[in-house]
């Protein structure tokens, strides 16, 4: 593998002479990143080729030493970190002594993924597609990449676009560079996660026991996907989350609905006169206090829906006639902690259905965090709202006792799974990365303040200190979890244009 790289290498030196001084413009970013396109595709497949489930040690081996390999082919200097037995890979190089350094963190982990929910024989094994009119996808041959391509065909496989792919746009970008004879216009660190999807537990671990290697002026995140309008993205901020989960209790076993009904209250009832008490029909939650300490100005508003979009566009395309009105746009209602049913389980339904009474009914929630709210708080907010409906709340397994003496039994527990985070848009970094995306797209790129999902890695930038600013690189219709996990591949070749342009931004 080293030597092929070798004389791949060497073909990008001869694509690449160096030029000292050159400066780097849209259009020299350009041209040279589609000479590197046909270079970081076959490292892409090659990559992609390992399976990646970090709940795996034997995965997290082999993709934490590919990606140390692949880094000292960079040189640079690279090192797999230990922590609680679960490896982080590590990698910095100084090219200008007293100057700023950025650290980049990349995704090295995936979803599982079931081959048979796919549309092709090896969910591992990238397959270049075209789309069709009609919305169908044709397998297309390798050697179609010989006479060119087209931005709209995709690769398929998974982690193509979460997040192999844009970890590479970054190595190929430094490849561009090292090529023309030039380094980066700032000293660079990465962090290569191998459990991100499992919301990377050791992260805060890695910070307490490293914090010196990790030191940086700025933490550039490479993970997500663009926004909606597929523009170049820059997002400053992830929601938190935190996860809840309510058993509301009948009798004591499923009754005859014949012979017990009007007598035996139905636990799906009271769970869904308590899940309904929680919002009013404008989506916003009625628990109180829920949203203490959010405030947008007219200022933040205006910042917030300078982002390309339609509220109804959006409805439209995800077949709803109206939205909540939580905020007054979409990006507004990405400010507030949201309190969602992920989950309802009650009796049977369908060809199962029968003539009972359940014995309880259960409901899951998620609440996803902005920084101004704390999971524990709402979590607590959530829990006294259902004791003053009447509830007696239970640790543990109802006792006869219990269901003798109170009227309304249930079961809640809840947990925070990690905070949010988020960095000013008119700030140091927010400003560098702008004019570095400017330069290389000639527009002002997508920003946006939060995105709707979560990221684990909010303890670990929090540990650190650090201003973090998400570069986005996926096509959002990238599948992202799912089966046909997708990255366009216009986005790949202008996810390489983007972190060419950052590499060559200086940081003041």
């Amino acid at each position: 593998m080293l030597h092929r790289y070798l004389l791949l290498l060497a073909t990008v030196l001869t694509l690449h002479p160096a030029l000292p001084g050159q400066r780097w413009t849209a259009a020299a970013i350009e041209t040279a990143s589609q000479q590197q396109l046909a270079l970081a595709l076959a490292e892409l497949r090659e990559f992609v080729a390992l399976p990646n489930d970090g709940k795996i040690a034997e995965q997290r081996a082999a993709n934490g030493a590919w990606f140390v390999n692949a880094l000292e082919r960079r040189q640079l200097r690279a090192q797999t970190l230990v922590v609680n037995s679960i490896p982080f890979v590590f990698a910095e190089q100084v090219y200008h002594p007293g100057a700023p350094t950025v650290l980049f963190y990349c995704q090295l982990d995936g979803q599982p993924a079931d081959p048979q929910a796919w549309d092709q024989a090896d969910p591992f094994q990238v397959t270049l597609k075209a789309p069709g009119p009609d919305g169908s996808w044709t397998t297309l041959d390798w050697s179609h990449l010989a006479t060119g391509y087209a931005p709209e065909w995709r690769l398929f496989g998974r982690s193509t676009s979460d997040s192999k792919g844009p970890a590479l746009a970054l190595l190929h970008a430094l490849d561009v560079l090292l090529a023309a004879g030039e380094t980066p216009r700032f000293n660079v660190r990465i962090i290569g996660d191998l459990q991100e999807e499992i919301s990377s537990p050791e992260l805060p671990s890695l910070v307490a026991e490293y914090p010196d290697l990790l030191a940086a002026a700025y933490l550039v995140v490479m993970d997500g996907t663009r926004h909606v309008s597929n523009l170049p993205t820059l997002t400053f901020g992830a929601r938190g989350i935190a996860t809840a989960n309510l058993r509301v209790f009948g009798p004591a076993q499923p009754m005859h609905s014949g012979q017990y009904g009007n007598f035996v209250p139905n636990p799906v009832f009271r769970l869904s006169k308590l899940i309904a008490g929680m919002k009013d029909d404008d989506g916003r939650v009625l628990i109180p206090g829920w949203y203490d300490g959010i405030t947008l100005s007219e200022a933040d508003k205006a910042l917030l829906n300078a982002v390309p979009e339609n509220a109804d566009s959006i409805a439209r395309a995800v077949g709803i006639a109206r939205p909540e009105r939580v905020g007054e746009t979409y990006q507004e209602s990405l400010q507030y902690p949201t309190l969602n049913v992920r989950g309802l389980r009650a009796a049977y339904v369908g060809n199962a259905a029968r003539t009972i009474i359940p014995d309880e009914a259960i409901a899951m929630f998620d609440i996803r965090l902005v920084p101004e709210s704390d999971g524990a708080r709402l979590l607590g907010l959530l829990e006294a709202y259902i004791r003053e409906q009447g509830y007696h709340l239970l640790t543990d397994e109802p006792t006869l006792a219990d269901r003798h003496q109170y009227d309304k039994l249930a079961q809640f527990n809840g947990k925070v799974s990690y905070a949010a985070y988020r960095t000013e848009l008119a700030s140091p970094i927010g400003n560098w990365l702008r004019a570095a995306s400017v330069r290389t797209f000639g527009a002002e790129p997508v920003l946006m303040r939060t995105t709707g999902g979560s990221q684990p890695i909010a303890p670990f930038i929090q540990a650190l200190g650090l201003p973090a600013v998400s570069v986005r690189i996926p096509n959002p219709d990238n599948n992202i979890h799912a089966p046909n996990e997708n990255l366009r591949l216009g986005n790949f070749l202008e996810g390489i244009r983007t972190c060419l342009g950052i590499l060559t931004e200086p940081v003041n």
